[in-house]
């Protein structure tokens, strides 16, 4: 039976379903539902038409009311615009819970990059035996964060779930029960989650889908792939920042780590213990049944009192397992056998830890800490460390802390300053959450911001002497973020190779150096092409100087939702590294949105994760296709260059931080309350660039529909080879290059999410005109020139339903939009009258504020 176009799916199970409950939801008994689901399909089509004729938002809004609700006073004016917010709201629930009922049928799960078609691939090419070698030294690992990009409350999170579940079955009493609640359930915080609550969040999305759709996969992989019953390597595994990420956050304490570590270790002892359950209605047979009952018992009560005196460890379960297994298929014909098998894979992916609790800290927090701790030292007369240690150079500073005597450790107590106190505490938290959880709770302590060998070793030399003395289980991490970090990151490393003390604690850790990359704001920082590119050429670099040291690198991918920030089609990217790249792990950050659009579903997280090893693996088995040729280097280098150029022109223009603090939605992030972190870094009331936090950053560029970050600078660069006829050459290196090919379709996702009409009215202002113009011109230089490059006569042509998604996803919110550049229009002229009215300004920053939610959950990878 031949399968339908994957558009023609689209349009059957969700375009066709979203009319038909929208339609529904519009009826819902609740008199300010029903009014408003009358009054805004009116107020769509007048922004609609106002946008067509080339009308601003303030006109387009004055227009409705006096065509449709000309008796109302501006109460009941404002009053209808929260209800219009709310419904829309409500509407990109029900279209993301009909797109996610819709998954596996609009999606082939079977299809290219699944497991399925791996193997059948590899069978059919003779390389099942390469396929297998591969899978033994491969890793996928997904980070999961609390970066602050998850605009639903967890309330309306789990109405989408049971809302996805009932639109499945089509059971219209649920989905009416459903519409309901989602009609009284609210979407605004009014206080700030704690870390601690944020990581139980993200927690049930390890009990309720990750750990069904990680011990499906292995279970495939063993089955099908290996064809046995064996532990082979844990392909998959998690990682999780939440209570460990400390970058900016001054919320999370060592004693919210700890907390978060016991939640994690009681969260999978019950996933245990569900399945055990389970088991012993089954194995009733003779020398199982008491064997599995008891097992049932103690880790039912070791998940709910961690101090539970007749616990056992991960090891003795899984071997008490095994045991019960040999008998199972000794005695009793195998019955129930896969169920065993089932349990010990996810024991064997997830130990006693569930997720590995990275710690973060920025370079400079630890810089302070350390000059502190040092200053101490000295002053107690330690034999490590001479007086003038603060004026000895970096090298000699870093023998000094290579060769340090860890004997008489720190003594924390001695330590006044909050911030030195809760560093050394939270070195301590380490190992007490191995001792707890096993190693693997908790064993990687990344440094943002890292510029030099000595932040590493400063790191080193802590862990040593607050926790771990000269047996070190643990990985220090630096992150690069900056272009000029990204450079100077090869010359970091090899000081640190060159270093025998730093050798040998690799040689403890299996020859392996963890190396973080940060997407997010090296766009910020350099733009998007540059970003890319220069994380691309830091890898090779950075592989170049391990392999010579006989280190493989691990590289570890700090990325956000939108392409602007890493984001887009992941799986791609990691498809078309090549040769010159190690890649025998995938690790990337994923974060709010993107955890509950990409893996909030059973279906969604196991297709995603399959593609994600796949491309890995298919990047492995055909990396010698993907390998730049050296022209093609050189345009990609010279694009990058030009990109970077202009986007640093544009960053340095002086209406760059005046056009962001007054006609965007920046400020208004920090009021929305979902996330515990502060939305930007310092304490300035003055905005600083540097201060600006990625995420704030590039969702305020997209509630503009302009998305800079996403596309500033690549149509300048393209531009330049088209003006000089040498425009051949970069298409030349788009149809050879992967890797390029994957930046620019990225990049049209980006461009296809602008809407620049609805920020015309900003050409005419006196202020920010100029600037708005520089903006556009990029976007329509950019638009025309990818056009010319691909042949398409539009953007994403080449995905005609994701494309019919967005567009679907950007209807509805487009009444939404034109009320929020309403309320800032609205809020800037309260602003210039002689006598501020202070409370109506208070209500329009509500609006802008409440408009947030819809904008950002219709895009799902926005922020």
């Amino acid at each position: 039976m031949s399968v339908e176009p994957k558009i023609t799916r689209f349009k059957q199970s969700v375009l066709s379903k979203y009319q038909i409950y929208n339609s529904i939801f519009m009826t819902l008994p609740f008199d300010s539902i029903t009014k408003t689901g009358v009054l805004l399909p009116l107020f769509h089509e007048t922004c609609k038409k106002g946008f067509a004729n080339g009308d601003d938002p303030t006109t387009i809004v004055d227009t409705f009311f006096k065509k449709y609700q000309a008796r109302r006073n501006r109460e009941s004016q404002i009053n209808l615009l929260f209800r219009f917010i709310q419904y829309i709201e409500r509407q990109v629930v029900l279209f993301d819970a009909i797109e996610d009922a819709a998954f596996p049928i609009v999606n082939n799960m079977e299809g290219i990059g699944t497991l399925r078609n791996l193997k059948e691939s590899s069978t059919s090419q003779n390389k099942l035996e390469e396929l297998k070698d591969y899978l033994e030294q491969f890793k996928v690992r997904i980070v999961l964060t609390a970066h602050p990009t998850q605009f639903y409350p967890g309330s309306v999170l789990g109405i989408i779930t049971d809302l996805t579940e009932a639109i499945k079955t089509n059971n219209l009493n649920d989905i009416n029960n459903l519409f309901g609640q989602l009609g009284k359930t609210p979407f605004f915080k009014h206080t700030k989650p704690t870390p601690y609550d944020e990581a139980i969040s993200l927690i049930w999305y390890l009990e309720n889908v990750f750990y069904k759709s990680f011990g499906e996969i292995y279970n495939y992989i063993q089955q099908n792939i290996y064809n046995d019953n064996e532990a082979h390597n844990d392909i998959i595994n998690i990682g999780f920042w939440p209570g460990g990420d400390r970058d900016g956050n001054p919320f999370v304490k060592p004693s919210t780590t700890i907390k978060v570590a016991e939640s994690l270790k009681q969260s999978i002892l019950k996933c245990y213990h569900k399945d055990l359950r389970t088991l012993s209605r089954k194995l009733t047979f003779r020398h199982v049944e008491d064997r599995i009952s008891k097992l049932e018992n103690i880790i039912y009560n070791y998940s709910i009192d961690l101090d539970y005196k007749d616990a056992i460890s991960a090891e003795a379960l899984k071997n008490e397992l095994k045991e019960i297994r040999d008998i199972v298929i000794k005695d009793h014909q195998s019955l129930y056998l896969n169920e065993i098998n089932n349990l010990l894979n996810r024991i064997h992916l997830f130990g006693y830890y569930f997720a590995t609790l990275d710690i973060r800290q920025d370079s400079r927090i630890h810089h302070s800490v350390f000059t502190t701790v040092i200053d101490n030292l000295i002053k107690i007369g330690h034999p490590s460390f001479p007086k003038n240690y603060h004026d000895l150079s970096e090298s000699e500073q870093i023998n000094i802390l290579s060769k340090i005597d860890t004997t008489n450790l720190i003594d924390i107590d001695v330590f006044e300053d909050e911030m030195v106190s809760n560093t050394l505490k939270t070195i301590k938290s380490l190992k007490q959450i191995q001792e707890s959880n096993g190693e693997q709770g908790a064993n990687r302590y990344i440094i943002s911001n890292n510029q030099t060998a000595l932040n590493m070793m400063q790191l080193f030399a802590m862990l040593k002497m607050v926790a771990f003395d000269d047996a070190l289980p643990v990985d220090v991490v630096p992150l690069f973020e900056t272009i000029t970090d990204l450079e100077n990151a090869p010359k970091v490393m090899e000081q640190l190779y060159s270093n025998p003390v730093y050798m040998a604690h690799l040689k403890s850790r299996g020859m392996k150096q963890t190396i973080m990359l940060g997407f997010s704001d090296g766009t910020k920082d350099g733009g998007y092409l540059m970003a890319n590119w220069g994380i691309y050429t830091a890898k090779e670099k950075l592989t170049e100087m391990s392999r010579k040291y006989d280190i493989t690198a691990i590289f570890f991918d700090g990325r956000g939702g939108p392409p602007a920030r890493g984001g887009g089609k992941t799986h791609q990217f990691y498809a078309s590294l090549g040769p010159t790249i190690e890649d025998k792990e995938v690790q990337l950050t994923i974060q709010g949105q993107t955890i509950s659009s990409n893996f909030g579903t059973h279906d969604s997280s196991q297709y995603n994760l399959e593609q994600l090893i796949s491309s890995g693996i298919f990047n492995r088995m055909a990396k010698d296709q993907h390998a730049m040729s050296e022209d093609d280097r050189v345009v990609m280098n010279d694009l990058a260059e030009m990109s970077y150029e202009a986007y640093k022109d544009f960053k340095n223009h002086p209406m760059f931080i005046p056009y962001l603090e007054r006609m965007s939605t920046l400020k208004y992030y920090a009021k929305t309350n979902i996330g515990s972190r502060p939305s930007k870094r310092g304490s300035s009331d003055k905005l600083v660039f540097s201060d600006l936090r990625a995420i704030p950053f590039v969702g305020s560029w997209s509630q503009l529909k302009q998305n800079v970050p996403g596309f500033y600078g690549v149509g300048t660069a393209l531009k330049a080879y088209e003006d000089k006829g040498e425009f051949h050459k970069v298409e030349h290196l788009y149809n050879n290059s992967k890797f390029f090919k994957t930046l620019l379709e990225n990049s049209m996702m980006a461009l296809t999410k602008s809407f620049f009409d609805l920020t015309m009215y900003m050409s005419k202002d006196e202020e920010f005109g100029v600037f708005w113009k520089i903006i556009y011109n990029e976007y329509l230089t950019t638009k025309s020139l990818l056009l010319k490059l691909t042949g398409y006569k539009e953007l994403m042509e080449n995905e005609p339903s994701g494309k019919a998604s967005i567009e679907v996803r950007e209807s509805i919110v487009l009444p939404l939009l034109t009320i929020q550049q309403y309320a800032l229009k609205k809020i800037q002229e309260l602003n210039k009258a002689d006598v501020k009215d202070t409370a109506m300004i208070e209500i329009y920053e509500k609006i802008v504020t409440r408009s947030l939610f819809g904008n950002i959950n219709a895009s799902r990878n926005s922020a």
